[in-house]
Formats: C-alpha cells, structure tokens, sequence
C-alpha cells in the first residue's frame, strides 16, 4: 500500500473527504519538527494540528505557527 492509497482507505475509515487531507502539509510539518526539535515530536504535533484543526483552527496557519516553533527551537539547541 503507498502513501495515497493509506490516505483514501484512513479517510474512507474515518468519514473522512480525501480533499480534506492536505498531506504535504502535515508531511512538512513533522520534517520541520523532526529535525528541528526531535522525532517523536513529529507525529505528536500532527495529531496537535489536527486538534486544533478539529477546534476550528486554519490547517495552514496552525502549521505554520507549529513550524515557527519548531525552528525557534533548533535554532536555541
């Protein structure tokens, strides 16, 4: 199974629209926390991004703001 196919068969599981999973943006936003902070923090800030997502957040801003952190803090290690 490749990466899209997993998208289509979560989504279908979850009542999910496959338009809905902006993948790119969640794939970068674990890259920039994996290798700005550490790699665990990668699949925990997208379950926050879908948090606040769910909450009502901008998917592109949340991320953003996560990224913005997750820089901030390898630029101080």
């Amino acid at each position: 199974m490749n990466l899209n196919e997993w998208t289509e068969a979560a989504c279908a599981e979850l009542g999910l629209e496959v338009a809905d999973a902006n993948v790119k943006l969640v794939l970068d936003l674990a890259r920039d926390v994996a290798h700005n902070v550490v790699r665990p923090g990668a699949p925990v800030s997208a379950y926050l991004l879908g948090l606040a997502v769910g909450r009502g957040a901008d998917p592109a801003d949340a991320a953003a703001r996560l990224t913005a952190l997750a820089e901030r803090a390898g630029a101080e290690a």
